[in-house]
């Protein structure tokens, strides 16, 4: 496509900060839980593009229409592809979009459509606009997007912390996953993570039930942690991997007189399924009996059930009886309506 941007530029990104930065020169905006993607347009031809240059015009055709009412005939946007459900942001729903038959394709984007918060510009035109500070670049996207209907938005923006602070909070019951901060005289550097995010990290009491092999089988991969429901049945809800050699081997030693087979009336979702409770006949990963707790970190939820991402682990809960270790620890925060956040200044 005629843009000044190629379609294989990886878009800049964001180093994780455990503080949100201070000071005169930062913005700062929601850090929304989508599919990162740039937007190429010329005339009537609209390409999405995700990071690593993955095409994604094909999985989302509810979009390029809509780019086409813009004014502007030659752009290029920066921003996430979300789906909004009845409870926030649902990346479940997202992820079922990328689906090689076309027919369900189509039937998904009717009955889960996506829509596109746009937070930058980096071209319009002939005009390669990257190299522009983010507060001129900002003004001129909100000029192209005046006007623009949904499935477009523009995301929100503030320049006091404060304001950050409180977003934070509250639009994390929307779903998002926290704030990124950007140099308000800032250019747009491809690839480069000068961007900052900060990210929400709660912590829970797991239950270790079972482990991964390595790849070669000689040592520990990772440790499978579980909750109980209210009627005490045990559910798989993610694994933690960040030990050292040595911590792997001592694991190991450690886990060896726990081996046992599961008692599957007391199992309910397992690692690979809610009916793979097999102690690893079929699988890579061992069941240990119900004995160690831990305490990990975490960062967001795949359907409210388990840990999108690998846990942390933090220490050992030799105090904590496994039966305390519940779901009532990840119960989300108070919900937060996503309409409510687009667009704000």
């Amino acid at each position: 496509m005629a843009t000044p941007i190629s379609l294989d530029m990886e878009p800049m990104l964001a180093a994780v900060k455990p503080e949100i930065p201070t000071g005169d020169g930062w913005e700062y905006e929601p850090k929304w839980d989508g599919f990162r993607t740039i937007v190429h347009r010329v005339g009537d031809k609209v390409e999405l593009v995700s990071r690593g240059a993955r095409p994604m015009t094909r999985y989302f055709p509810e979009l390029p229409p809509a780019f086409r009412t813009l004014s502007e005939r030659s752009l290029v946007l920066d921003g996430e592809m979300v789906i909004v459900g009845s409870h926030g942001l649902d990346f479940d729903a997202l992820q079922q979009r990328i689906h090689p038959a076309e027919s369900r394709i189509r039937m998904l984007s009717e009955t889960t459509p996506a829509v596109y918060i746009a937070f930058d510009l980096l071209a319009l035109g002939d005009d390669d606009l990257r190299g522009w500070p983010l507060g001129e670049r900002r003004q001129r996207l909100e000029q192209v997007l005046k006007g623009a209907e949904a499935p477009i938005h523009l995301t929100p923006y503030t320049r006091d912390p404060e304001v950050a602070k409180r977003w934070f909070d509250e639009f994390e019951g929307a779903g998002l996953d926290g704030l990124i901060a950007k140099p308000w005289d800032g250019p747009y550097v491809p690839g480069k993570r000068l961007w900052v995010k900060i990210k929400h990290v709660r912590t829970a009491d797991c239950v270790v039930i079972g482990f991964r092999w390595s790849s070669d089988r000689k040592t520990l991969g990772s440790l499978l942690l579980g909750l109980y429901d209210d009627e005490r049945t045990m559910h798989y809800v993610g694994h933690t991997s960040s030990f050292s050699a040595k911590e792997k081997r001592e694991l190991l030693e450690r886990l060896e007189p726990l081996r046992s087979e599961p008692s599957e009336e007391m199992m309910g979702r397992a690692p690979g399924g809610p009916s793979r409770w097999s102690r690893g006949r079929d699988t890579d990963w061992e069941f240990v009996r119900p004995e160690l707790v831990c305490e990990v970190t975490f960062d967001k939820l795949q359907s409210g059930e388990r840990f999108r991402h690998a846990a942390g682990f933090v220490r050992w809960r030799p105090d904590k009886p496994p039966e305390q270790c519940r779901f009532d620890q990840i119960v989300s925060v108070a919900e937060f309506d996503v309409a409510s956040i687009f667009g704000g200044g």
